[in-house]
């Protein structure tokens, strides 16, 4: 085991993309640390098109942000768990209470995939 520091995942890092906020560089590397992952096998994880691990190590400085997707699945392979499950209800009922942060949402955005479900979306 590593003598390195922990560091904290903050719980709002940790939450279905509609509630989500971007992690900092030292939880992106401490979530790889959790699940084991060099930046090559990282980036081997994700799939991502360059595996020489550049990518994550970009996310780590903060060159550029890691996108949710990304993110969601370095938590799982860290046995965070499934931070991408959210009840449709609650993310109803966040929608209407706060239209303003509705984030990158094309015109038939994510809830319209919820019509049909118990109630018709306004």
């Amino acid at each position: 085991m590593s003598d390195q520091p922990r560091v904290e995942i903050r719980d709002e890092c940790l939450r279905p993309a509609i509630y989500w906020s971007q992690p900092t560089g030292a939880e992106v590397q401490e979530v790889l640390r959790r699940a084991g992952f060099t930046g090559r096998l990282g980036a081997d994880y994700l799939d991502l098109a360059d595996k020489s691990g550049r990518q994550i190590r970009k996310w780590i400085s903060g060159e550029t942000r890691i996108p949710y997707a990304a993110w969601a699945l370095l938590c799982y392979a860290a046995d965070l768990g499934t931070i991408w499950k959210i009840d449709t209800d609650e993310m109803r009922r966040f929608r209407r209470a706060h239209p303003a942060e509705k984030k990158n949402l094309r015109r038939d955005g994510p809830e319209d995939d919820l019509v049909g479900h118990d109630e018709p979306v306004a």
